[in-house]
């Protein structure tokens, strides 16, 4: 499950800026726009296995359910 100093650290890699406050899931919408993918993480369940977020996004999925 990737740390928030892990996605700043993926964004900087890529040359992308993020806010300085901002949350985990918006980080990654971010980074998944600039992507040129959906901003999907955590809003649905998924089954696109080979996602860099894919564990941890369908964790986040599961928790926003109950």
């Amino acid at each position: 499950m990737p740390t928030i100093k892990d996605i700043q650290s993926i964004a900087q890699n890529r040359g992308i800026q993020l806010p300085k406050k901002i949350r985990k899931a918006n980080m990654i919408h971010i980074l998944q726009e600039k992507e040129g993918n959906s901003p999907c993480y955590s809003k649905q369940e998924c089954t696109n296995k080979i996602c860099l977020w894919y564990i941890d996004c369908q964790k986040e999925f599961n928790k926003s359910k109950k």
